[in-house]
């Protein structure tokens, strides 16, 4: 069995990749899926909201998992070695940590940016679905990942400079499935910290629509809630089901599935 493997990423910063990423990674385990997220920001904001203020030690982290890559030897360890229980049932944890920022040069330029595919192949009976939560760049991590992955989703927050870089980014994702993934699909944008009674965000989800971009439904109301979300390291369908983000998250997962 293949596990669904989706990367969220955009190379603009703020946007809610690493919320994203997380919620819906929790909606999947809640709905009996046996989940694993992977986190390649050094930020380690997915992580975090994740597990809490706890950081694993390297050796147990994504920095372990690269960092064997630079050193050959007989007895080199499973992405599975490097993988962390969460609080939340069925969601394992691939945790970042400051550590990726330092081995990013030494892996590209060894030419490691397959291995993350490699790995996940040889795990992909041990979950029904991977999420990979990405840096804010198109660097090694990036491109590993999308590499990595079967469907990109893309965060999109209403905002003019936004859309602009929404086309240098599907720009990018289409040479990478040209060039080293042919699998890999654009599974569609997901519109973040929407305000339906404000004219500038609605304005550009529709022509974002009109211009036959792959605009997801429902979009993801902004909520201060989401902060208390990241305070308590509980994502939203744990905090609150019933809250209306909550129910956000659970009906654009559904829509995915």
């Amino acid at each position: 069995m293949h596990a669904i493997r989706r990367v969220v990423f955009n190379q603009k910063g703020g946007v809610g990749k690493s919320t994203i990423t997380a919620n819906l990674a929790a909606v999947a385990a809640r709905r009996g899926k046996k989940v694993l997220l992977i986190d390649l920001d050094a930020q380690g904001n997915a992580s975090q909201y994740l597990s809490g203020a706890i950081q694993p030690a390297a050796e147990k982290s994504a920095a372990g998992f690269f960092g064997q890559m630079l050193n050959i030897s007989m007895y080199s360890k499973d992405l599975q070695d490097f993988v962390s229980d969460t609080p939340f049932d069925a969601l394992q944890l691939l945790a970042s940590h400051p550590e990726l920022s330092e081995l990013m040069v030494k892996l590209e330029s060894r030419y490691k940016m397959f291995k993350l595919k490699e790995a996940l192949d040889q795990v992909a009976g041990d979950f029904d679905e991977i999420w990979i939560d990405t840096p804010p760049a198109l660097n090694f991590f990036t491109r590993s990942a999308l590499i990595a992955a079967d469907r990109c989703l893309i965060p999109f927050d209403c905002d003019a400079f936004s859309r602009q870089a929404l086309y240098n980014l599907m720009a990018s994702v289409e040479e990478i499935r040209a060039d080293h993934n042919p699998a890999l699909q654009v599974e569609g944008i997901v519109v973040n910290q929407f305000q339906p009674r404000a004219s500038l965000p609605v304005r550009l989800v529709a022509e974002l629509r009109a211009e036959g971009l792959p605009v997801l439904d429902p979009p993801l109301s902004a909520s201060v809630k989401i902060r208390e979300s990241h305070d308590v390291a509980r994502p939203m369908i744990y905090l609150d089901p019933k809250h209306k983000l909550a129910v956000e998250f659970a009906a654009l997962y559904d829509k995915l599935a």
